[in-house]
């Protein structure tokens, strides 16, 4: 679409003109209600009550509560509102509306509508220190109880979101930041799709029902956001499906998006998993009793680097694959995996491998990992034909059924296993598979003379 640079500037001017007209109606109707301005917004704050809001009234004050929010942001003044209980309806946050209460002790209970919260357009709102009650109310589907779309410069801070009925935020394009809040919700913590530059750090999702952080997008392209120093716990999968639930971080069509430094563990799918998600970072994260693949970079991805985290228990610890439709190039580095167990949850493709440390396909060096206590296979590198270009070095492998296996299936390409420390591998050090079935003695005692495609070298078994 062609934007008239000229038009565009008459329109931002008519906006701004109408925006002062609606200040000084809104300023007025305060003053008449109200009486002067409270003498507080002369250092930036509103003083709730001086607008005649009540903590603990029994009637709905969406009324008071609305004309409080429009007052303040016309002032560009923070509301701050006492503690204690309000019960609204929908709230409507215009350009630079603020909310603050008092961590822990300020209470906003939804009584009616889609959201509690929510916002279309405009720039830099706020809300901090609020506890934001969904009153177990249903929401429409991807609802929010903070909804919020186009906006940009968005802060949302050391927030309580409880009894949430949908998703605890659905935050549409956004811009800015969502840290230190608390989460609960029926459907997702926290879904962003098509952001502008999100960070969001040091959150704690307690529970939710079925994802923890979405980071989506329409449709593929560059995205950038940062999920970092987060606290995800008791995600479940109550939707059911094979994956598309039950997962504490999911990125989906989003480029560039780094998770690093969070603490997972609890949830019916996986830790971090990234569909169609290209140079995904998944760095540094502890993760903890998994019911499938604990980090995934799978379909159609070029780039991802899974390195320095923590598995311990799950049916796969990391999983680099789908290349059969286009998943290729990624580096698995640094990462201690354990307590991998021949179990998949329901509603998986039964054929599916489990019991597996680090499964890679296409254009991928492992390298200095730990794997322990496998049920199946330490390493698996390739399914079938689906190998290329895989280098396996310089890890070690205890406990396995199988140490390391390599697809020897026709059509299968080029793997390089070397320098790695096996040991106590039950089954064999070193095993070429077609598909599930394992067709070679141990390689790394044979060698790979019949094997073209492979080069192995250097290993230690014990």
């Amino acid at each position: 679409m062609t934007v008239d640079r000229r038009r565009l500037f008459a329109a931002f001017a008519g906006v701004a003109g109408a925006a002062t007209a609606a200040a000084s109606a809104t300023l007025a109707r305060g003053a008449q209600q109200t009486g002067p301005l409270p003498q507080a917004a002369s250092r930036g704050v509103i003083d709730g009550a001086a607008l005649g809001l009540r903590a603990n009234a029994a009637e709905d004050q969406t009324k008071p509560l609305q004309h409080a929010i429009d007052y303040a942001a016309a002032t560009r003044a923070v509301l701050q509102l006492a503690p204690g209980r309000y019960r609204t309806g929908e709230l409507k946050l215009p350009p630079h509306a603020a909310i603050a209460g008092v961590a822990g002790a300020t209470h906003i209970t939804l009584a009616a509508g889609a959201s509690l919260v929510s916002a279309s357009g405009g720039e830099y709102l706020r809300l901090s220190g609020l506890i934001l009650d969904g009153a177990d109310m249903p929401l429409p589907p991807q609802r929010g109880l903070i909804h919020v779309a186009h906006v940009q410069s968005l802060r949302i801070v050391d927030c309580e979101i409880v009894n949430c009925g949908g998703n605890g935020m659905t935050l549409e394009a956004a811009q800015g930041e969502v840290s230190g809040n608390a989460i609960s919700a029926a459907d997702a913590a926290i879904f962003s799709l098509d952001a502008q530059g999100l960070k969001i750090s040091g959150n704690h999702v307690r529970s939710a029902g079925n994802n923890g952080i979405l980071v989506w997008r329409s449709a593929p392209g560059d995205d950038g956001t940062l999920v970092t120093d987060n606290r995800i716990e008791n995600i479940a999968n109550k939707a059911g499906g094979s994956g598309q639930y039950g997962n504490a971080v999911n990125v989906f069509r989003a480029d560039n998006v780094i998770v690093r430094g969070n603490r997972i563990g609890n949830a019916a799918f996986s830790a971090v998993r990234g569909n169609t998600a290209s140079n995904l970072q998944i760095v540094g994260n502890t993760c903890t009793a998994l019911g499938e693949v604990a980090l995934y970079a799978e379909y159609g991805f070029e780039g991802a680097l899974i390195a320095n985290n923590i598995v311990d228990g799950a049916a796969l610890g990391i999983a680099v694959t789908n290349f059969n439709r286009g998943g290729r190039l990624a580096v698995v580095q640094g990462n201690l995996v354990r307590n991998l167990v021949a179990r998949r949850p329901a509603g998986t493709d039964p054929n599916d491998a489990s019991g597996i440390g680090i499964g890679v396909e296409a254009d991928t060096a492992v390298s200095g990992n730990v794997v322990e206590n496998a049920a199946l296979a330490g390493i698996a590198a390739g399914w079938g034909p689906y190998l290329r270009d895989v280098a396996i070095s310089a890890n070690i492998v205890r406990g396995a059924d199988y140490g390391i296996t390599v697809s020897v299936a026709p059509g299968a390409g080029a793997s390089v296993i070397a320098d790695n420390l096996i040991s106590g591998a039950r089954r064999g050090a070193i095993v070429g598979m077609e598909w599930q079935k394992p067709v070679t003695g141990d390689l790394a005692a044979d060698g790979a003379a019949r094997y073209a495609q492979l080069s192995i070298s250097g290993n230690r078994v014990r």
